[in-house]
């Protein structure tokens, strides 16, 4: 299935099966915002609480806040985002559509990389099991090319960035004839820069009232409240601060279903550690933080480190974790290492002192930062698109079935009795009502049994558990397992253990050792 015909599957499953709807549907809508339905919401929640497990509770130097949405508006001068939160636009003449210049440039690349892939994809065909993927990428001359191609464009994009050189920037994307992806028109405007952040206002009355912004960030919540915790925490360096919440950002050409949304929740850990120490702690946390997306099981194969070619006014060090969506590689989770400079600007501007005294040392400074920092929404759009699969089967049928890995489905069992009578439907209740006091599970006695089956599989629920007359006699269920469609017999009071032991956070991290 082509890439773009697999994405409005995804899209257009969200919706059938309950996951995401569009903001105000019935209003025609909100560009670029969504809400996420009654199964979206538990798989929203239950990826937030596998990551602050891992994050927080797994770790006793990391502790979590939550911080308020408003902040005193001097806090986002103090972070740089009334004068540097800015993304670069540009303009079609003919069209008047508006693109971030940066991504025009990205997806150019992105575009050669599917050449690369598909340099591959030929070599591996030719052959077979003797093919060395390592060996060819690196020897094979057309593939060389490509990628300094790639390197060269985007070293040349973020060193025009970083000068803020945005006329150099306009002269890429005419030198590489990057056309307009809706028309196919090359008239642009010049670059420029554009602010995100939303402006609002708080007080009883207009005269009266403070102009405020809606936080586009997370991590200048945890920040400003570096001393409050250190101190109330009694936290000795190195010590993280982690917390999850709503950002907002004025996305201009917000697009990709979720990827890319003007409200959106992050997952943010701010470590604090001895000035000198950010290169050790920021290998440390790259590999910590890829150690977490895998132990999901969604394929190393799709995920990659990607270091930044123009790095933040506040950075020394920064990479993302890129996930493979349906759309290509794309940025999921950034980690940076981010220096003294929030600390130093927030005292700065406060007045306030916000260091740190080092017993063993008998000296205070001001703790360097590093950052690890995911997309909620892009998480869950990772996990689902991925989850999502055509299955044919042996009998020459096909399935739509949802893999969700089972610690995060928002099903983990469906109770069906086999038939609405003969007692089966008063077992399977009873069943439900014991189940649900440790999982989130669901009854489902409409329709006959294999199109429940199939229901499910496409929901992503992990577990089918059939109530049938022999349930009567032995008092024993069938539980069908969703990825490889297994039935086994089972005594209704194993039917706990049995679905602890497959979606139980526990087993599922442990796999990141």
């Amino acid at each position: 299935m082509a890439n773009d015909d697999q994405f409005k599957k995804v899209i257009s499953h969200a919706k059938e099966y309950g996951y995401v709807f569009q903001s105000s549907e019935i209003y025609d809508g909100l560009s670029a915002v969504y809400d996420y339905a009654q199964n979206g919401a538990e798989l929203k929640k239950n990826i937030r609480d596998y990551w602050w497990k891992a994050m927080v509770q797994m770790h006793d130097n990391i502790v979590g806040i939550d911080a308020s949405i408003f902040m005193h508006p001097t806090t986002w001068k103090a972070s740089g985002h009334v004068d540097a939160f800015n993304d670069p636009l540009i303009d079609n003449k003919d069209s008047k559509k508006r693109y971030r210049a940066d991504v025009l440039v990205e997806d150019y690349c992105a575009k050669i990389e599917a050449k690369i892939d598909k340099e591959v994809a030929k070599a591996e065909k030719r052959f077979g099991d003797a093919f060395n993927k390592e060996e060819f990428v690196s020897t094979n001359p057309r593939v060389l090319r490509y990628t300094e191609d790639i390197e060269t464009t985007l070293k040349r994009l973020g060193k025009s960035l970083s000068n803020e050189d945005l006329t150099d920037v306009k002269a890429l994307i005419e030198e590489l004839e990057i056309a307009d992806p809706m028309t196919g028109s090359r008239n642009w405007t010049d670059v420029k820069q554009f602010n995100l952040m939303f402006g609002t206002k708080l007080g009883a009355s207009a005269e009266h009232a403070m102009d405020l912004y809606l936080r586009p960030e997370t991590a200048q919540g945890i920040f400003v409240n570096f001393s409050n915790v250190q101190k109330s925490g009694r936290m000795k360096i190195p010590f993280g601060i982690a917390q999850t919440g709503k950002a907002f950002r004025n996305e201009i050409v917000a697009r990709q279903f979720i990827f890319r949304m003007r409200e959106f929740e992050q997952m943010e850990m701010q470590f604090f550690i001895k000035p000198g120490t950010q290169m050790e702690w920021f290998e440390y946390w790259k590999e910590h933080r890829m150690k977490w997306h895998l132990s999901l099981g969604l394929g190393k194969e799709n995920y990659r480190f990607h270091a930044h070619e123009k790095l933040a006014h506040y950075a020394d060090a920064a990479t993302d974790i890129e996930f493979k969506f349906p759309f290509g590689f794309k940025e999921l989770e950034g980690i940076h290492s981010r220096t003294d400079f929030d600390l130093k600007q927030h005292e700065k501007h406060s007045g306030k002192k916000l260091q740190y005294f080092d017993h063993e040392e008998n000296a205070s400074y001001t703790p360097y930062v590093l950052e690890t920092s995911i997309g909620l929404d892009r998480m869950f759009l990772a996990i689902f698109s991925n989850a999502l699969e055509d299955e044919t089967l042996e009998d020459g049928s096909t399935r739509t079935v949802l893999k969700l890995p089972a610690v995060l489905a928002p099903v983990k069992a469906a109770i069906l009795p086999l038939v609405k009578k003969d007692g089966l439907p008063e077992i399977a209740k009873q069943i439900f009502e014991d189940l649900k006091w440790d999982f989130n599970v669901d009854y489902d006695e409409k329709d006959a049994v294999g199109r429940r089956y199939r229901r499910q599989d496409a929901n992503g629920t992990p577990f089918c558990i059939t109530v049938d007359h022999d349930t009567l006699e032995d008092n024993t269920v069938t539980i069908r397992h969703r990825d490889s469609m297994e039935q086994q017999r089972v005594k209704i009071e194993d039917l706990t253990g049995i679905i602890k032991k497959e979606v139980d956070v526990k087993h599922w991290l442990k796999k990141m050792a």
